[in-house]
């Protein structure tokens, strides 16, 4: 079984930064994407962005500039600093991993952190 946390979430004025983190633990063999997405009230989940094991990344247009994501291998976390926050970025954040046993690849999600951007 593997669990997911996050962290870093919270109220922040348009303009100010947070950074988000998302660590897995239990039975982890290998990780292959990290990543990061978003929903806000009435709107779909949405990809932020996401880093591969070569840590390779790809950003959603409405963040490059602004964010930024990371992972730390050694630590099986995935990290977002968002930097120039605006009203728009406020949702729910969550990480997802993909982990790789065998042949087979299996998706897990955080439990969600909210973040709140005044204007």
């Amino acid at each position: 079984q593997v669990q997911l946390v996050e962290s870093g979430g919270g109220l922040v004025q348009a303009g100010g930064s947070l950074r988000l983190s998302c660590a897995a633990s239990g039975t982890i063999f290998r990780i292959n994407d990290m990543g990061w997405y978003r929903q806000a009230p009435g709107k779909q989940r949405e990809l932020v962005a996401v880093i591969n094991n070569s840590g390779s990344t790809k950003y959603a247009d409405f963040v490059k500039g602004r964010f930024t994501i990371s992972r730390d291998n050694a630590k099986n976390a995935v990290y977002l600093q968002m930097n120039s926050l605006k009203p728009e970025d406020t949702a729910v954040y969550y990480c997802k991993i993909v982990l790789v046993a065998e042949v087979y690849e299996y998706e897990y999600w955080g439990q969600g952190t909210q973040v709140t951007v005044s204007s």
